[in-house]
């Protein structure tokens, strides 16, 4: 065990913590959910700047890196979807973790045929990225009161729905002729 695996362990343990703290029933606990949200989405980026920095990349944590990463997105857009239960969140929630669910299955399909390369992350990913974690921590720290906040919210996590429709594309795409062709 390293640090940057640490880290990413610790992200998938913060997992039932956030959970509680969402659920809590007083006033300041979405801003303490968003809180270790937040904590969560900087363990992610500095366990990957750390294991570069200091070689320290591991079987373990390129596996578990994903894993974590798609584990905690998932249950703060399910969270998010119950408490606010409108079509401003579910749509872009559902289009999320659909293609977090093809984007997976895509990649290791690809891996099996040894050409996961042609479907690694993207720059687009990126921006998908940083446009979903801000809008999920501005709602997580909001009850779901339509305000300027949820309101900005909602707008950044339709532009990452859209950038992530656009990225799953890009990997179709790329994918495609492994796909469309014919079995010998």
């Amino acid at each position: 065990m390293n640090i940057p695996n640490l880290l990413t362990v610790l992200r998938v343990l913060l997992i039932p913590i956030f959970i509680l703290l969402f659920y809590l029933p007083f006033h300041w606990s979405y801003l303490a959910a968003s809180a270790v949200f937040t904590i969560a989405a900087v363990t992610d980026w500095l366990d990957g700047y750390l294991a570069r920095r200091l070689e320290q990349s591991t079987p373990f944590g390129a596996f578990l890196d994903p894993v974590a990463d798609k584990l905690m997105v998932a249950v703060a857009l399910v969270l998010l979807v119950g408490e606010h239960a409108n079509l401003w969140l579910t749509l872009p929630a559902a289009i999320i973790i659909g293609r977090e669910i093809v984007v997976s299955a895509l990649r290791e399909w690809m891996a099996e045929l040894g050409a996961r390369a042609q479907v690694a992350v993207s720059n687009l990913g990126k921006w998908k990225t940083a446009a979903q974690m801000v809008a999920l921590v501005i709602l997580l720290a909001n009850p779901p009161a339509l305000t300027i906040w949820v309101s900005l919210g909602y707008a950044l996590l339709f532009i990452a729905a859209g950038l992530t429709l656009w990225s799953m594309i890009n990997y179709l795409n790329a994918a495609w002729p492994h796909l469309s062709a014919e079995k010998k």
